[in-house]
């Protein structure tokens, strides 16, 4: 009895996975785990050889004679303190072949270049001086070779660029310096790590194994199997740099929106060794603040979402694992990040049927919905069971779940159902009333989305003849659908969220007032008479830059802060599959504005400055200007994604 009880125990605190490893999906992590990539976490100037876990890192060290001296072991995207290392990220393909980024730091300029040849890496570190120099080496973009550094950071002084290596995460093997290179003692084989440049013996460089230091007074290379010249590793990365250039230009027009796609979920990608996976958490620097790697829930299907136009390894990965984060009682918890801590309270927008359905239907492999399925149905079967308050769906926050993240103190709040609904700080959750467990308000966009995820679920149990369910989840689907009419405001002409304390109508709005075009709940006059007043409305959320997240006759839109008044790009991706189900002028009108806006808002900021937002702004060009937004967020992606031409497959069947 002791032994089932601390089963019990242990399943409580860490859960079990709610997908297994089917051979299938162990095939599809096999493959993704294979070859040199930019696997670490806390770094993109490393690359790390899988599935063996060994290293190769570099480091810059600054050196000056005005008693400034310093050490760059790592660096991220994104970063936004005065003297933080900036990275301007360049192309990186799926599978590692080949990556660039731009890095400025303290008077340090350079290009680092990757490239995967025949299992052996190469990397290319070229020293930028001067906009010649970049041209030279081929820089394909003016702002890659616009200067980021500031006239005091100026540095007379060549830095010193070190490539170590060391067996990360604890996997067996050894390194050793010998003579003037390395050797990686790996089971059952051995990896010589070779320089090219001008080398340096540099005892100083405050690395933490074998390193080999060189000069960056002129280009720097390392490569592993045998010794190569420089102007053998320059010919490798440019092979590689012009094939990835040919592949993407191979797309035509929409060549550049997936290339952007592909960059930054590429460099998002990283590998988890606790849970043996490869996957996308939303970006780097939100993986290293929360300990290693957090998955959200919505972002991280969308990222599947985003993967399949280009990688569908990648794609099951991120799908299944965020499914996998499933908790004890059924639902995908808003998060689950390093250290085995959950959001054992809260869930997060079910996305996940709707998400499931379109990975099958673009590639057909029916394993992917045998293995997510019961998966699935759980988690629509815990919405009606914890969050209905009659036939209405509100968000909510257990209040008695254990254990505990001691970092979340939103446990059975008002704000832990705010964060249940992914709208964070959204105007329309102001003052609404709290029971202790569930939000007192009627909300339309919960409730259309479960719509849509009972009808996606429908239609993945008929594919595996489950008729049973299917009669169920209509069943759910017609109830909630019911409810959701009742929410219709004739005069205002859109579906407003019910106060349930007094009965009274929400004056306040956002997008998700549209979600009932996702759940096709509106009639083709309602869906008209919301676009035409308020979604095409310059003086609500219409204009170039759409869709704000607050309308702009909201007094909070002019907060600009989070999800008061930016724009993200799942409300737009969202809203733009909701129109896609209506086929008056009206709705393609809008859907085609849409996809333009979103495409030009995405674009401006990408070939800018290489950023792609958590949220962008709704005021203005530069989109810098708030600091709740992470720079390099993959779900920016998606106003890529809906632009005209790029995908015209994404989100529909």
């Amino acid at each position: 009895m002791r032994g089932a009880r601390a089963l019990l125990i242990l399943v409580w605190l860490i859960g079990l996975p709610a997908v297994a490893r089917t051979p299938e999906y162990s095939a599809v992590q096999a493959r993704l785990q294979h070859g040199w990539n930019s696997w670490d976490t806390n770094s993109v100037t490393e690359q790390v050889l899988l599935p063996q876990g060994l290293g190769i890192a570099l480091g810059v060290r600054r050196r000056s004679s005005e008693n400034s001296d310093a050490f760059l072991a790592n660096a991220l995207i994104g970063r936004k303190g005065v003297d933080d290392e900036k990275v301007f990220p360049g192309p990186h393909a799926y599978d590692g072949s080949y990556s660039a980024l731009r890095l400025s730091w303290r008077g340090v300029d350079l290009l680092l270049e990757a490239a995967n040849v025949d299992g052996d890496l190469v990397m290319l570190v070229t020293p930028l001086s001067s906009p010649a120099a970049a041209q030279a080496i081929g820089a394909s973009s003016p702002e890659a070779r616009t200067t980021f550094l500031r006239p005091d950071e100026k540095t007379s002084q060549p830095a010193v660029a070190s490539f170590s290596a060391h067996m990360l995460w604890n996997r067996p093997g050894s390194v050793t310096h010998e003579g003037d290179h390395l050797v990686a003692h790996l089971p059952g084989r051995d990896i010589g790590i070779f320089a090219a440049g001008n080398t340096l013996i540099d005892p100083q460089i405050p690395a933490t194994g074998p390193y080999l230091a060189l000069s960056l007074d002129s280009a720097a290379a390392v490569s592993t199997g045998h010794p190569r010249s420089l102007a053998e590793v320059r010919a490798l990365i440019a092979r590689r740099r012009d094939a990835e250039a040919a592949r993407t230009s191979a797309a035509g027009a929409a060549g550049e929106v997936r290339g952007a796609i592909e960059t930054v979920l590429g460099w998002d990608t990283i590998y988890d060794p606790a849970n043996d996976r490869v996957l996308s958490p939303v970006s780097r620097i939100w993986s290293q603040n929360w300990g290693g790697y957090v998955v959200f829930d919505w972002d991280t299907f969308f990222a599947g979402t985003m993967a399949s136009i280009g990688n569908k390894d990648l794609a099951y990965a991120n799908a299944l694992e965020v499914l996998g984060e499933a908790t004890p009682a059924g639902f995908v918890p808003n998060y689950a990040r390093a250290g085995g801590w959950k959001s054992w309270d809260r869930s997060e927008p079910p996305v996940g049927s709707i998400t499931l359905l379109d990975l099958y239907y673009r590639f057909h492999d029916r394993w992917l919905l045998e293995q997510s399925y019961v998966a699935l149905l759980k988690w629509n079967e815990w919405w009606p069971a914890h969050r209905a308050i009659g036939d209405y769906l509100v968000w909510g926050s257990d209040p008695d779940t254990r254990p505990r993240n001691p970092d979340d103190p939103s446990v059975g709040t008002l704000q832990g159902a705010r964060y249940e609904s992914g709208l964070d700080n959204s105007p329309m959750y102001d003052g609404v009333g709290y029971d202790g467990r569930l939000m007192q308000l009627a909300d339309v966009g919960l409730m259309s989305l479960y719509i849509a995820d009972c009808d996606a679920l429908a239609e993945i149990a008929t594919i595996l003849g489950k008729q049973g369910d299917v009669r169920q989840l209509h069943s759910r689907a017609t109830r909630f659908r019911r409810a959701l009419a009742t929410l219709w405001d004739p005069a205002g002409q859109i579906y407003r969220n019910r106060d349930l304390r007094t009965g009274e109508l929400s004056a306040r709005i956002s997008p998700t007032n549209f979600y009932p075009l996702l759940a096709g709940a509106a009639s083709p006059e309602q869906a008209d008479a919301m676009v035409r007043r308020y979604l095409m409305n310059p003086a609500k959320f219409g204009g170039p830059l759409t869709i704000p997240s607050a309308p702009r006759d909201d007094p909070a839109f002019r907060d600009q802060d989070y999800w008061r008044g930016r724009i993200w790009g799942p409300m737009n991706y969202l809203v733009w599959r909701g129109l896609d189900r209506y086929k008056s002028p009206t709705a393609r009108e809008a859907q085609a504005q849409l996809s333009r806006n979103s495409l030009d808002l995405f674009l401006n900021e990408w070939r800018a400055k290489g950023h792609v937002h958590e949220n962008y702004s709704a005021t203005g060009p530069d989109s810098d200007t708030s600091q709740t937004t992470d720079w390099f967020y993959h779900w920016g992606a998606l106003l890529g994604l809906i632009g005209p031409g790029v995908d015209p497959a994404a989100g529909r069947r």
